[in-house]
C-alpha cells in the first residue's frame, strides 16, 4: 500500500493494545489488498507502557505515530492531521465494527456528507454480545449529550467515523479539550472527544449522517462505568462552556453542495 494519493488514511488510536492490535491489523491490510485504491494505516501510540508500538512497527505498510499519553482524542488528532488519504476513517484497535463498513460511510461521503459516523442505535444497526448494563450506560449519556450539545444524533461514541481530510484538518484545528495542547493523563481514559469533534461539526456547518453498523463487543474493554461516565459527562459540560465562550466559531463560507468526489 502506497501513501501516495491514497484514497483512504485508516487511523487507529491505541493504548497499551500489544494483545488486540495485530490481529486487527492483519484483517484491515487484508481487506485493503483486496480493493482497486492506494490506502494507508495509520497506528497513534498514546504513550503506550507495553509493546503496542514496537508491533505495529513490525508490520509492512503501515505508518506508526508515537505520542505522549494524552488520551485518545489527542491521538485521533495527531493521525488525522497527519493523514495523506482523501478520506479518513478513524477506528478503534479491536476493530469492533468490521473494516468493510467502511463501504457504507464512504457511500454517503460521495454522495454529498461531509462526516459519516458508523451508528450503533440507527434503524438497521446491530449491537452483538453487549451487556445489557452497558447498553443503558450508553442511553443515558446519550440523553445527556442531546441534552446539552447535540440534538438528533442517537450514537455520538461509536468508534467508527469517517470524513474528507479537508473537513478533518478543520475539525481538529478547532478543538480545545482534546486539542493540541490536550494534557497527560493517567492510565486508560475513555473520553468524549467525539462529542467535541461532532458540535464543532455541527458549529461550522458540516452535513453528519449517521451510518447503521453492525458492532461487536469486546470482552477486553477498558471502560470504567463509573469514572469514565463521569468523565465523559464533564467533557460535555466543557463543550457547552467552550461554545458559550464562543470557542467554536462558525465558518465563513457554506458548504458545498452536492456530490463529491
Amino acid at each position: 500500500m502506497s501513501n501516495d494519493h491514497a484514497l483512504l488514511s485508516v487511523v487507529i488510536p491505541a493504548y497499551n493494545e500489544e494483545q488486540r492490535l495485530p490481529p486487527t491489523l492483519a484483517r484491515i491490510q487484508a481487506y485493503l489488498a483486496l480493493q482497486p485504491y492506494h490506502a494507508e494505516v495509520l497506528v497513534v501510540d498514546d504513550g503506550s507502557t507495553d509493546a503496542t508500538a514496537s508491533l505495529a512497527e513490525q508490520v509492512d505498510g503501515v505508518r506508526v505515530l508515537r505520542c505522549d499519553h494524552r488520551g485518545k482524542g489527542f491521538a485521533v488528532r495527531t493521525g488525522a492531521l497527519n493523514a495523506c488519504g482523501d478520506y479518513i476513517l478513524l477506528c478503534d484497535a479491536d476493530l469492533a465494527v468490521a473494516i468493510d463498513e467502511w463501504e457504507q460511510l464512504h457511500r454517503a461521503l460521495v454522495d454529498g456528507h461531509d462526516v459519516a459516523i458508523g451508528s450503533r442505535e440507527s434503524l438497521g444497526a446491530r449491537r452483538l454480545g453487549e451487556p445489557w448494563y452497558r447498553h443503558l450506560m450508553g442511553r443515558v449519556f446519550n440523553f445527556v449529550v442531546q441534552r446539552l450539545a447535540l440534538q438528533g444524533i442517537q450514537d455520538t461514541q461509536c468508534g467508527f467515523k469517517a470524513m474528507h481530510r479537508d473537513v478533518a484538518t478543520d475539525l481538529f484545528h478547532h478543538m480545545h479539550i482534546y486539542g493540541a495542547h490536550a494534557p497527560p493523563v493517567s492510565g486508560p481514559a475513555v473520553t468524549a472527544y467525539d462529542v467535541e469533534l461532532l458540535f464543532v461539526a455541527r458549529r461550522r456547518g458540516y452535513r453528519i449522517i449517521e451510518v447503521p453498523v453492525t458492532w461487536h463487543y469486546g470482552t477486553e474493554t477498558k471502560v470504567d462505568p463509573m469514572r469514565d461516565s463521569l468523565r465523559n459527562v464533564r467533557d460535555v459540560l466543557k463543550v457547552r462552556m467552550n461554545d458559550w465562550r464562543g470557542r467554536y466559531p462558525n465558518r465563513t463560507r457554506s458548504p458545498v453542495m452536492g456530490k463529491r468526489s
